[in-house]
């Protein structure tokens, strides 16, 4: 049994988006970010990063969206979650990691920047870049969008993660209508079963 460790709203409702579409069998344990339960021991035993997502598998415990979800992928290839050709799936690993080291790091020093300075001023600077930073990686990604999918006419595990990056759109002070593909993406998405389910059961 796999058990997803998640957080309402956070890059880890791609994994549980992934894990729905997969048809394997899993559960998913919600932390509550408000409560810091991901800084509790029980968690820390888990992940030590005191991040989600988490998967916890018969192996051992994966860490890291984009490992997770070529993970799951391959685990269920029935579902075809990936692409079989190695350069077709290293070009999904490319977007995937575009998302997690530059769109979410965009995204978090509007919220985090403590992360990175402890000087008030350093973090309202980096916070004012966050609308011009998503805006160009989304500009980036509206460009690159050729059908359908992220990946072009097959749906992939990169598709739940552009989705939950989308969803931030909003908050970050950019308008999704700028970019009409990634919008068309983001309503085709809402309408998935699988979407549904993990919206409903993770918030």
């Amino acid at each position: 049994m796999l058990t997803l460790y998640t957080a309402p709203g956070s890059c880890s409702r791609a994994s549980h988006i992934a894990l729905e579409e997969s048809g394997l069998d899993f559960e998913v344990r919600l932390l509550d970010f408000s409560k810091s339960e991901q800084r509790q021991p029980t968690y820390l035993a888990i992940n030590p990063k005191g991040r989600v997502p988490a998967l916890a598998t018969d192996q051992g415990v994966l860490t890291e969206s984009p490992a997770i979800l070529a993970y799951i992928a391959a685990l269920a290839p029935a579902g075809a979650l990936a692409p079989t050709d190695p350069f077709a799936f290293a070009r999904m690993q490319a977007f995937n990691l575009y998302l997690a080291t530059t769109v979410h790091v965009a995204h978090a020093h509007g919220r985090r920047a403590a992360r990175w300075s402890d000087d008030a001023a350093a973090q309202a600077s980096m916070a004012a870049k966050v609308t011009q930073n998503m805006r160009d990686g989304f500009a980036l990604i509206e460009a690159g969008l050729t059908g359908e999918w992220a990946m072009g006419d097959a749906y992939t595990v990169a598709d739940p993660y552009l989705f939950t990056f989308t969803a931030w759109l909003d908050s970050d002070g950019v308008d999704i209508a700028d970019f009409p593909k990634v919008q068309a993406h983001f309503e085709r998405m809402q309408a998935r079963p699988a979407v549904i389910r993990a919206l409903t059961a993770g918030g």
